[in-house]
Formats: C-alpha cells, structure tokens, sequence
C-alpha cells in the first residue's frame, strides 16, 4: 500500500511540474528549470553520503572498536541479504541514526553516541534493522528523484518571481496581457508549496515502510518499537544540532515542531509508527 503512494505521489509532482512549465508559458523555461534541477540533485545523490557523514562528523568503525555494534550490522545485512554497509558512530548525545549511501554495495549506517548509551541490544537490533530496510528499498535514489522534482518545480516558481518583477513574462502578449499575471502570482506562491507537501508525504511513506520491512528483517516489530520510545524521550531530554536539509535522513525527525509545521514533516507520528508496529506483533 505505501508502495502505491510513493508511485501516486511521484505522478502528482510529474503532474504539477508539468503544469507548472505550461502556465509559465513554453517548454524552454522548463527544461532549463530541470536541468539545473537535475545537475544538482545527481550530484547530491553521488556525493551526499559523504556530505552529510562529514556534516555531522561521523566517525567510521571496525569491529574491534565497536564490536557490539558491528556484529549486530553484520548479522542483520546477512539476514536482509544485503552487503555488510560501512558503520559509523556520530559524537552527539541525542539518540538518532541513519542510512545513507546510493546503493546497498555503497551503503553506510550511522548512529549517534547517544543511541548507543539509551537502547539495549535488541532495541538497537530493531532501529538498525529500519535502516538496512532504507538500504534495500533504495530509500536514497527515489528520494533525489523527488527532489529532482520538487526542485525544478521551485526553480519555476523562481523564475515566475523574477519575471514578475521585470515584466518579462513570456506568454503576455499572447495570453491578454495583465490578466494573465494572476496564474503566475498563484503559481509563485502555491507551487513550491505543494511540491514540498508532496515530497514529505513520499518521505513519510518510505518511513513506515522501513518500520514494515525493518521489523522482518527483525523478526521483532516490537524491538523497534520500543527503541521509537525511547527515542522519542531522549530527543526531547537532548535536542540534536541537525541541518532541515538532511532530517529527513533520520529514524525520528531531530528537528522538533508542531501544529501546522506538522505538515512539513518528513517522518510520521511516532505514536502511529509504534501502533502500526503493535499490530504486526500480534
């Protein structure tokens, strides 16, 4: 079922990045938007694991300097059937982890010193297990292409802006000259909106799939679980120093907000994750 959304809302960015080209008025600016779009996308996707292991000073490991940890990787990817990925520790007390990496034989999982201090063994097993299903799903190319996406939309809506201001709308004259400015307003201040609502819907997807996925690889949903609860208190205790632009990367969004910032959230509820979760258990 998270499959099919991923697919239906991946259609509905094709869909508005479309729009958003026809309404500007012609092809060229779209393909311009894309391309830029996609240059910088593909080079996230083949260099952001090392960008944002460096961000956060990931540490890599061996086995004899984290043996626990280690084992517990190695075991896992042996069950998931996926090649063992590259284990890093990161120096900060908030209880988080992630996955990155373009492809299970170029993966790496990171976890801060502050999950290693909070969760028992099989609690760590569970959180582990949710990143090596981010690994499996290739969690990290369907991410880009959305950003791929959701990025040319912006760059439009950009494009829209600055040709408000300089009167450089390309279908003017043809379109009934002002009137024809009230779909650019409408564009410049919706569609990079709704782009990014899509694109953290397509996140939050991925995310539960993971906890699905992860807790088979598991053989215990309610590992996970529990660690999300634990997780959940330690956050609160210690925030994490984390960038908006990698959040998203995380088993629980280091970046607290409620309300309506809920809306822009890249992970669902907790409290839905663990039910969900609950619920295979039983």
């Amino acid at each position: 079922m998270n499959s099919v959304k991923t697919g239906f809302f991946m259609v509905l960015l094709t869909v508005l990045l479309v729009l958003v080209g026809n309404i500007l008025g012609g092809r060229q600016g779209l393909y311009i938007a894309f391309v830029f779009a996609l240059v910088m996308n593909v080079g996230a996707y083949w260099f952001s694991d090392k960008m944002v292991l460096k961000m956060y000073r990931a540490q890599e490991v061996s086995r004899a300097q984290a043996p626990e940890l280690y084992d517990i990787v190695e075991s896992l990817s042996r069950a998931s059937g996926l090649p063992m990925p590259k284990v890093y520790i990161i120096p900060q007390g908030s209880p988080n982890a992630f996955a990155t990496g373009r492809s299970p034989k170029h993966a790496a999982v990171a976890v801060t010193s502050g999950i290693l201090q909070i969760l028992d063994r099989n609690e760590l097993a569970g959180v582990l297990s949710h990143e090596l299903a981010h690994v499996k799903h290739r969690d990290i190319l369907i991410s880009t292409i959305a950003a791929v996406m959701a990025g040319a939309i912006t760059m439009l809506a950009s494009m829209a802006r600055w040709g408000a201001l300089f009167g450089g709308f390309g279908g003017d004259s043809r379109r009934g000259g002002e009137g024809s400015i009230i779909p650019y307003l409408v564009m410049m201040i919706l569609a990079p909106i709704a782009a990014m609502l899509i694109q953290m819907a397509i996140s939050r997807s991925r995310e539960y799939m993971a906890d699905k996925d992860g807790a088979k690889i598991s053989g215990h949903p309610l590992w996970l679980a529990g660690a999300l609860r634990k997780l959940q208190q330690g956050a609160r205790v210690t925030p994490m120093k984390a960038s908006p632009a990698t959040a998203h990367m995380f088993i629980i969004n280091p970046l607290r907000g409620g309300g309506i910032q809920s809306l822009f959230s890249t992970h669902p509820p907790l409290e839905e994750r663990i039910a969900r979760l609950e619920t295979m258990s039983s």
